[in-house]
């Protein structure tokens, strides 16, 4: 039985002495080995402007050809989400604004001072929150329709900005147009006086008309069936290479699965002048002319998701209003889907949700040639189909800058 224990005892012994011996071989290999690569650092604080610089601004941002010149968070303007923006200039004092809708009301930014601007302070919504908020600019006042039950027509007098002295502020309407209550969209052709809401409950969701010639007295004028829901449309007073309607006021309707041509000119006698469908067709969202009038641009905004290929442009070309044909096709680098697009000169300013803003050279239009000249992502963690990121831009100001409204990261001025 002693010599059974001196044996056990001697086994525990050597196990023991293996496993120290054992212990220090590794952590003798773990400090021979190359120490591991720190971490990359952080990017600096965002400062500004940020030029893009190597591809990016302020090492954040995805760009090329277009500067950050300024940023606003949701969080600085109390809001969760962000929609749509226009602008406004005043022709008093040469000052740009900006007008960005939000979940919860629409911001004023007074961008006079592109290195600082100023936000100016908040129109609250007329009833709810909502994801959907759109505006319009015509003789120095604001109109504003909502999703938001019950909301109506906001409208606003934007010389109020001139004097804010404790910014930010809680603004008031000037007057409120309670002819309809949702709405999607607010459309103005400033050149005739009439704003046009379109998907309201009233006309079957086609376009509501506004006399709006005195700005604070909106006046109900009518509107139009077309048959079908308008999402969105632009109205113009034409001008293009069809001499049968020059001078008449025309309105282009994205109306779900087709675009819809009307003469609106006699607000009581709307005329229909044409419609025209094109190929795997998710949804008809919304479109804008060549400066010439001769071409639309139309972003679809489910095709990406709904037949996964690239963000695509469709271009018509409604030379002859009466019978418009399809053009060419657009496909944009990346699967993100398209939103709004506007036109200004020979670009074609495409607020691209995940893909941010995205300037597209038509010049060459004639031929079927666009190319993408440049860009600016304001949500860089991904460029895929989803509702994220750029919903609008506004490229109308003189001074050249832009504005992009984020509904994950708020407003953006870039140049």
């Amino acid at each position: 039985m002693k010599k059974l224990f001196l044996l056990l005892c001697a086994a525990a012994l050597f196990i023991m002495c293996s496993d120290d011996e054992t212990t220090e071989i590794i952590e003798q290999e773990m400090m021979d080995e190359e120490p591991m690569d720190p971490p990359p650092p952080p990017p600096p604080p965002l400062t500004f402007p940020a030029p893009c610089d190597g591809g990016k601004a302020g090492e954040i941002y995805p760009c090329y050809g277009i500067d950050l010149i300024y940023h606003i968070s949701l969080d600085e303007m109390n809001a969760s989400r962000g929609n749509d923006c226009w602008g406004w200039t005043d022709s008093t004092t040469g000052k740009e604004y900006a007008l960005m809708g939000l979940d919860n009301g629409t911001a004023f930014i007074d961008i006079s001072n592109p290195a600082l601007p100023i936000y100016l302070g908040k129109l609250a919504t007329q009833t709810s929150s909502s994801t959907w908020r759109d505006i319009k600019v015509y003789e120095n006042h604001a109109y504003i329709v909502s999703e938001a039950s019950g909301h109506g027509m906001q409208v606003f007098d934007l010389t109020q900005l001139r004097d804010v002295n404790n910014p930010p502020e809680n603004f008031q309407i000037t007057a409120i147009y309670t002819e309809f209550g949702s709405a999607h969209n607010i459309v103005i052709n400033e050149e005739s006086g009439y704003a046009y809401a379109v998907g309201t409950a009233t006309f079957k969701g086609g376009p509501h008309f506004i006399n709006i010639q005195e700005p604070a007295n909106p006046q109900p004028a009518g509107g139009y069936s077309m048959g079908s829901y308008s999402h969105d449309a632009q109205v113009v007073t034409y001008t293009g290479p069809d001499t049968d309607y020059t001078g008449r006021e025309i309105l282009i309707g994205s109306n779900v699965n087709e675009i819809v041509l009307v003469d609106i000119t006699d607000k009581n006698n709307p005329q229909p002048i044409s419609t025209i469908a094109y190929g795997q067709t998710g949804y008809t969202h919304q479109g804008w002319f060549t400066e010439d009038q001769r071409y639309f641009l139309l972003g679809d905004e489910l095709d990406e998701l709904d037949f996964g290929f690239n963000s695509r442009t469709i271009v018509f070309d409604f030379s002859d209003l009466d019978n418009p044909i399809e053009h060419t096709q657009y496909g944009g680098p990346t699967t993100a889907i398209d939103h709004n697009g506007y036109v200004k000169d020979n670009n074609y300013y495409l607020a691209n949700y995940s893909a941010g803003l995205r300037i597209i050279d038509v010049t060459d239009i004639a031929n079927g040639t666009l190319n993408e000249i440049a860009y600016f992502d304001s949500l860089p963690e991904n460029n895929t189909a989803s509702f994220t990121g750029a919903w609008s831009v506004y490229p109308y100001y003189e001074s050249g800058h832009i504005i992009i409204s984020d509904i994950n990261t708020g407003f953006y001025l870039v140049k």
